[in-house]
């Protein structure tokens, strides 16, 4: 059976768009195998190209610190990036790089299977908010074929936004209860319709 190891191994020497001949390391994801949340931002920034692990700069603190607020760390979550190398100059992820490396996240979330998926900006939030703009759809959560997927800002927005740093906090605590409400749902024998939680 595949691991996300073997993922890793894959990715690795993946050559499917033009980041591949400008990154450092690439940067597919780190944390539990058998999570409960995955958070997938949008794509790795200087540090993390440097290091090959996805949210070490001052966004990765402030990730930390929203973890440890809900009694996590990153030893019991799973966390990714929509893309898998960094962009130059930290751009956004262009669409034919997202499309690029989506089958490396398909394959994650695979391996991974987790209850509650947590997207980290615009880019992640608008694969599974298709249309939607995070100014309006930021805490809040949908079931996607029995999955919940959650909206949050970036972290690096209260980096440069202060005002936006109580509203992600506020979000993140909202997690650990969507998550119990799942719990508490018995699975539907068909998969459920996109629906608003």
């Amino acid at each position: 059976m595949a691991t996300l190891a073997d993922l890793y191994r894959e990715i690795a020497l993946c050559r499917d768009c033009e980041l591949a001949e400008c990154r450092n390391m690439v940067v597919p994801g780190e944390g539990a195998e058998d999570a409960a949340i995955m958070f997938i931002g949008e794509a790795p920034g200087f540090h993390e190209d440097q290091q090959g692990r996805p949210f070490v700069g001052a966004a990765g603190q402030f990730l930390d610190n929203l973890l440890h607020s809900i009694g996590l760390d990153r030893s019991k979550v799973y966390i990714c990036n929509i893309i898998k190398c960094r962009p130059p100059g930290n751009r956004d992820p262009l669409p034919r790089e997202v499309d690029a490396c989506r089958r490396w996240l398909e394959r994650q979330i695979e391996l991974i299977d987790p209850r509650m998926i947590v997207t980290l900006g615009r880019h992640s939030m608008s694969r599974y908010f298709p249309g939607a703009s995070i100014s309006k759809v930021h805490g809040t959560a949908r079931n996607l074929d029995g999955r919940i997927c959650f909206a949050m800002y970036h972290p690096a927005a209260a980096l440069h936004q202060q005002s936006l740093r109580r509203t992600i906090e506020a979000d993140m605590l909202k997690i650990p209860g969507l998550l119990a409400q799942a719990a508490d749902t018995k699975p539907a024998p068909e998969p459920r319709q996109l629906s608003m939680f």
